[in-house]
């Protein structure tokens, strides 16, 4: 016979589920997250509660890089000692800050928010490459270093992207091969990320 489960209130199911949403986080690890929070550190959960309300109703997307920002143009965006010459297309804003944290480029970026991903139905639609493509057409734009990850959705976002941009005439780079294939730029140390960005070649 298997062990009777021990039926959980409604907002405990509520949390648990909520927190099954993040990355990597199954049933088992979302239960003690939510346990922990609730017999360990009840203002730990108000305070992430609260964060976690802010966040969503004070963040918009910047009109020019499209990462998350209070204002209309991020703080990068609004720099003006950033060389606007170059535009570095990312997945994400957490592999932005790895390629800033690298301290190897002084461009500006342009955030998907994702890569294609057909099956899930995931396209060009839906990560709005009209607006990317509107961004990178800038006369100001030299040179587009492609730095999507390693993966076989990030390759093929970067192949379909260079492919859109060179019609327009732009120069389009993407990172060495320094960063392992299969591998996701979040998780590339800053050593790494420099000389990739170094060491970029023509796609």
């Amino acid at each position: 016979m298997s062990t009777p489960v021990l039926p959980e209130p409604e907002p405990l199911r509520a949390l648990i589920d909520a927190l099954r949403r993040l990355p990597s986080v199954g049933e088992r690890t979302a239960r003690r997250m939510a346990y922990h929070l609730l017999q360990h550190d009840l203002s730990g959960a108000v305070v992430l509660g609260q964060a976690l309300d802010r966040a969503t109703q004070s963040l918009q997307h910047c009109e020019q890089c499209n990462s998350f920002s209070e204002t209309v143009l991020c703080s990068l965006c609004d720099n003006a000692q950033r060389d606007k010459s170059l535009l570095c297309i990312v997945e994400t804003p957490a592999d932005q800050n790895t390629v800033e944290s690298s301290h190897g480029y002084q461009g500006l970026y342009y955030v998907l928010m994702g890569r294609l991903a057909p099956i899930e139905g995931i396209g060009p639609n839906e990560l709005q490459f009209d607006r990317l493509l509107q961004r990178a057409s800038g006369a100001e734009v030299e040179e587009i270093i492609l730095a999507t990850n390693f993966t076989a959705e990030g390759e093929t976002t970067a192949h379909y992207l260079a492919e859109l941009l060179r019609q327009r005439g732009k120069r389009v780079t993407r990172l060495a091969r320094g960063v392992p294939a299969g591998s996701e730029l979040e998780y590339v140390d800053a050593s790494t990320m420099a000389w990739a960005l170094q060491e970029r070649r023509e796609t």
